[in-house]
């Protein structure tokens, strides 16, 4: 087997990262994932920059319902005590609504979208969650609401009115994998639950997505935040250990693009991975450095660097591979460096 030049490289740069920042039809649902109580933290103040859309889909049973409702309130829990995320930035679409949070329809959805197309600005990054069950007819994806269901073209039409184009996705329903097809984009990072639309009985990925969410050891690198990467690996190391520790057939695997080729994949390789290594769940924002003008310097660096990396990877096509891959390398260290830095100015 012949190994390229780019696999040397890829082993390298995640070398000098780790030196760097460390010293089944549906069937109803035999037994929850475990769900990681959350691990004691400082809460983040809220960061104006982030904002989260959350649909639980129809649940068709009520074992289904259940499952999906408990994954959803802790999600909010997450992003609220853990990640920095407002409140009022968090929109919350669900089969049964209660409190302020809207009826997962079309039109609720849209209209959702419609709102955030005032509030949202080109700086700011979007979260789109999606828990429950999808479909694929051979033709269509769909992820399925209360009534009409919407199609993977039209949530693409509806992310691309948006002002951000920073914006991550994580359908983690079942038939999911379709997405990619059509939501991927530059600057944008999708995460489905399954490879493929033929993958259609009950996805677990987002309980254990959840379970990442309140584990300090997703932090693969120790840098003292979690990328979107590292809880994607997390909760794609913990879906994969309950099919083999229950002796099941997997029937679910989950994949991730970020470098806008259209093509998911189910581990960082190839180019693929980047953006979402260099995009977190958890980030100091300047008004939490404010009493630090060091720190806030190391944010700015940080903001930059993450800014450079996104537009390198779109750049890809026009380089050759040699610049390219030199050109990446040095980002992602110097990215590491200003990481490290900040994590020893917050202990």
């Amino acid at each position: 087997m012949r190994i390229s030049p780019l696999h040397f490289k890829a082993a390298f740069l995640v070398l000098a990262l780790c030196v760097l920042t460390c010293a089944q039809t549906r069937r109803p649902p035999q037994q929850n994932p475990p769900t990681a109580a959350p691990t004691p933290l400082r809460q983040s103040p809220p960061d104006p920059n982030k904002f989260a859309v959350i649909i639980n889909g129809a649940s068709g049973e009520a074992a289904y319902a259940t499952l999906f409702n408990e994954w959803t309130t802790n999600l909010k829990k997450a992003l609220t005590t853990r990640f920095g995320f407002s409140s009022d930035h968090i929109k919350l679409l669900s089969e049964k609504p209660e409190g302020d949070s809207l009826r997962a329809t079309a039109e609720e959805v849209k209209r959702t979208f419609t709102v955030l197309k005032t509030d949202l600005t080109p700086d700011n990054v979007l979260f789109l969650f999606l828990i429950g069950h999808g479909t694929f007819d051979g033709k269509e994806s769909k992820f399925n609401l209360v009534g009409p269901d919407l199609s993977a073209v039209e949530y693409n039409a509806l992310l691309t009115a948006l002002p951000t184009k920073r914006i991550v996705v994580f359908d983690m329903s079942s038939a999911s994998g379709e997405f990619i097809k059509s939501l991927s984009a530059k600057g944008r990072i999708v995460i489905t639950a399954t490879r493929s639309g033929q993958e259609q009985n009950l996805s677990r990925f987002a309980g254990f997505f959840v379970t990442a969410l309140n584990a300090d050891d997703a932090d693969a690198d120790q840098d003292g935040h979690i990328s979107v990467l590292e809880a994607f690996s997390y909760a794609n190391r913990l879906t994969a250990e309950y099919y083999t520790r229950g002796g099941r057939l997997a029937t679910e695997h989950a994949l991730i693009e970020d470098n806008g080729d259209g093509v998911g994949r189910e581990k960082a390789e190839n180019g693929e991975g980047l953006l979402a290594r260099a995009t977190y769940l958890d980030s100091l924002n300047y008004e939490e450095a404010a009493a630090s003008v060091a720190t806030a310097k190391l944010l700015r660096d940080r903001a930059r660097l993450e800014g450079e990396i996104e537009q390198l990877i779109a750049r890809k096509r026009e380089m050759s591979e040699t610049e390219y891959e030199g050109a990446l390398e040095r980002l992602f260290i110097e990215l590491a460096k200003v990481n490290r830095s900040i994590k020893q100015a917050g202990s």
